[in-house]
């Protein structure tokens, strides 16, 4: 009977999780949008009114920042904003996990999947995050007579939204013809999730 409850709870308890997170974003957002209407004067909105004005929200911003000048102040805004060593911090990472989860066409082209090969014959699945690296550290390895291309490969860990960058000789990588997507899937759960089709 225990497996019976266990095998129940571990089949409802992912569904009820996501239907609860979902819920609880649209009901803040609708709280939100509602307060937003209330500040218009606008007292008795229609349900789901305030989910409807957020997305449009979203979607006028969306546009906005695909004009030069308005996307030019927010980065000059940005970049004040990140004076501040603690915000900068915090800003930086939330921003890099947005981009990371990211299925903007840009921002995911360059992430292919690859396979790094260990010292003891194993491989280990990584993603390559950059096409080079970061000027200072081409620099170091030149001086150490490095010349071959590395580039950066982030190494996700299992079960953590953290993750181990290394640099790799572009010579070393094996290229995987897999969606990020679904390596991405298969690495965060250390392999455990089957896909269904």
């Amino acid at each position: 009977m225990r497996k019976t409850i266990t095998r129940g709870i571990l089949r409802v308890l992912p569904l009820a999780l996501s239907l609860w997170l979902f819920w609880s974003i649209g009901d803040g957002l609708n709280n939100l949008g509602l307060l937003l209407l209330r500040l218009v004067g606008i007292d008795q909105p229609w349900t789901g009114s305030g989910v409807v004005l957020i997305l449009l929200l979203l979607l006028v911003i969306g546009l906005a920042f695909s004009v030069s000048p308005i996307a030019w102040l927010f980065q000059q805004l940005e970049n004040q904003i990140l004076r501040f060593p603690l915000l900068k911090t915090v800003y930086g990472a939330i921003k890099d996990m947005a981009s990371l989860i990211s299925t903007d066409p840009e921002q995911t082209k360059e992430r292919q999947t690859v396979l790094v090969k260990q010292a003891n014959d194993t491989y280990v699945v990584g993603f390559v995050t950059a096409s080079d690296i970061p000027g200072p550290v081409g620099q170091a390895l030149e001086a150490r007579h490095e010349t071959d291309e590395w580039v950066p490969v982030l190494m996700q860990i299992s079960y953590q939204i953290a993750g181990v960058t290394v640099l790799v000789r572009k010579s070393d990588l094996v290229t995987v013809d897999w969606p990020f997507e679904d390596a991405m899937q298969f690495m965060l759960t250390a392999g455990l999730y089957k896909k269904t089709p």
